[in-house]
């Protein structure tokens, strides 16, 4: 059986929306700001985008509106880019459109119901697909109680996480009434592009996905790479 190559089924969907000159509402689940940068930039040519910021696995308050607060900046970065018509250093043109965005609630009580009896599991494992149909579940309800038409998610470009995973849960919890575009947004050098506009926004980028597990993990890494 042949492996799905993702980001050709995202090609192939775009070609057909410009072949058919639909613009279709698509929400899109953004984990963080820098994860977002290069998603946005593509995204926004082809869709009407908006960013919903669902992330009860930021288990953190201070850390959760830090990362919520980078991307409202991003967005409204982009945002006056298309106001000014400026795409200087973009790989975006005038065909790039305004990014909304809906934050969801906060509650990270939701997560660590989700991943009850999974804390122990490392990083990759178990717990962080519990965590992902978590966040896509409630992106796909979202999208199809406001009328969108597609959802996807952003964290598809990290070359940590497991793109078929991704996708399979995706359209796992889609249901009637929205799509899940397939996605896997590293590929084209895409999350390459990602640290360029990290950079060229001064973004702040954490160095764990956003669990307290996840960051007590890359604390045991780091000191073990300092006794090396």
């Amino acid at each position: 059986m042949n492996k799905r190559n993702y980001y050709k089924e995202l090609e192939n969907k775009i070609d057909e929306f410009q072949k058919n000159g639909v613009v279709p509402k698509l929400l899109l689940h953004v984990c963080c700001a820098p994860c977002s940068s290069h998603c946005l930039e593509f995204l926004r040519q082809y869709f009407d985008v908006t960013v919903f910021f669902y992330n009860p696995n930021i288990t953190e308050d201070r850390e959760y509106h830090k990362r919520v607060a980078e991307e409202k900046r991003l967005i409204e970065e982009y945002n006056r880019q298309v106001e000014e018509k400026n795409f200087e250093g973009m790989h975006s043109d005038e065909h790039a459109r305004k990014i909304a965005i809906i934050e969801g609630e906060y509650d990270p009580k939701e997560y660590f119901e989700a991943v009850k009896g999974y804390e122990d599991i490392p990083e990759g494992g178990e717990r962080c697909r519990k965590c992902f149909e978590l966040r896509l579940r409630k992106t796909a309800e979202t999208a199809a109680k406001e009328g969108f038409e597609y959802f996807t998610t952003t964290l598809t470009i990290s070359p940590l996480k497991n793109a078929d995973v991704l996708n399979e849960i995706g359209e796992k919890v889609a249901g009637k009434a929205v799509s899940f575009l397939p996605s896997d947004f590293k590929k084209k050098d895409g999350y390459k592009r990602s640290i360029e506009l990290s950079q060229r926004f001064c973004l702040y980028r954490q160095d764990y996905c956003g669990c307290g597990f996840s960051k007590a993990e890359r604390e045991r890494q780091k000191a073990e790479d300092k006794e090396k």
